[in-house]
């Protein structure tokens, strides 16, 4: 058969911004672009105008997560000639997925992009009730990713994870999210700098959700007293509290709020080093995109960062909540910059998308 025609339903797209977004969106514009279709059904949003092929459903925001939404778990009528469904989210939107697939005995590929349970806090009010709403989770993932032909994990660390933790025998193939190379390189920094008044001198910084579970504080408190300029870019619910601890703190620190795409790489090649403390990432793709554009990264040495972080290659990797051992890695980071940036830009064809395309691509068409 020719190029397999895909449904592909997620909870996260535009306008939201965020790996997973980002992720969706490359797949489907690299795999139209081998002259396939992947059809996309996602939760409408007032800001994001439907483009051909993209099937905004009803939804509903939702109250405990800044900029995510609950999408209906419907099938459009216009969704109905795909070879293969490929489920994005376990919730809404991949409920109708796994509808579709199962009345059209369709094989049902399903992406583990984020560990449900890590953000049992966000609808807690107390430790017995986030227990409690850990456990569910894991176990309604359970039940969904065993209703799957097919499991794509984005890191060795989430595939066993999900093996493990969540207890699944589906079958879980590796297939990182991948980084647009043509996009993501090094590039001239002046235009950069002189917008958002960054002064020359080593800089630290963090891009994405400002969101608690990512323990964002802690490049807070790793930088206290040391002479950087900190930069976070992006937003969310923890940024006001952020805001307030570095005006108690010893630090240089910039919110430079949400970055355009086009601006990243701009951003990453600004840096010094990325700081990245956030124990919940099932790949962490910006830590890529850094890598991608010859910056290193310090990172917690937990979830997919383990994986993801080459230990003196392309950064180092420190104790989950040791912020001395974060420091040190820092200051470590910016001494050795220039040899862990060749380091990383010797690593950048790894990183594709096109790569990771091809590889799903394989996976599709294993599975109808």
């Amino acid at each position: 058969m020719g190029t397999p025609t895909v449904a592909a339903f997620t909870d996260t797209y535009l306008p939201t911004v965020n790996g997973v977004t980002y992720t969706v969106k490359s797949w489907r514009e690299s795999w139209e672009s081998r002259g396939g279709t992947m059809e996309l059904v996602y939760p409408e949003a007032d800001e994001h105008d439907p483009g051909p092929g993209e099937y905004p459903v009803r939804s509903v925001r939702f109250p405990f997560y800044e900029g995510f939404r609950v999408g209906a778990p419907q099938v459009p009528d216009a969704v109905t000639d795909a070879d293969v469904v490929h489920a994005h989210t376990p919730f809404g939107v991949g409920l109708s997925g796994l509808r579709l697939a199962r009345s059209n005995d369709l094989p049902l590929v399903a992406s583990y992009h984020t560990p449900t349970s890590e953000y049992a806090e966000y609808v807690a009010f107390n430790g017995t009730i986030e227990r409690t709403v850990r456990r569910c989770a894991r176990s309604y993932e359970r039940w969904f990713f065993g209703h799957a032909d097919l499991v794509i994990a984005p890191s060795e660390r989430a595939r066993d994870h999900i093996r493990e933790a969540v207890g699944i025998d589906t079958e879980v193939a590796v297939v990182p999210n991948g980084v647009d190379i043509d996009r993501f390189k090094p590039v001239d920094t002046d235009d950069f700098r002189e917008r958002y008044d960054i002064d020359d001198g080593p800089v630290v910084g963090y891009t994405g959700r400002h969101g608690y579970e990512k323990c964002l504080s802690d490049i807070l408190a790793a930088t206290d007293g040391m002479d950087v300029t900190v930069l976070f870019g992006g937003d969310g619910p923890a940024r006001e509290d952020l805001e307030a601890r570095a005006e108690r703190l010893d630090v240089d620190v910039q919110f430079l709020g949400f970055l355009d795409r086009e601006e990243l790489p701009a951003f990453y090649s600004t840096l010094d080093v990325f700081a990245f403390p956030s124990p919940v990432e099932t790949q962490g793709l910006v830590a890529l995109e850094a890598n991608a554009c010859g910056t290193p990264v310090v990172g917690v040495d937990t979830g997919a960062l383990s994986d993801t972080i080459v230990d003196g290659e392309t950064g180092y990797r420190y104790p989950q909540g040791d912020i001395e051992s974060f420091r040190d890695s820092l200051e470590r980071a910016l001494r050795e910059r220039d040899r862990l940036g060749q380091a990383c830009l010797e690593r950048r064809e790894r990183l594709s998308v096109e790569h990771s395309v091809d590889r799903l691509e394989d996976l599709y068409r294993r599975s109808v």
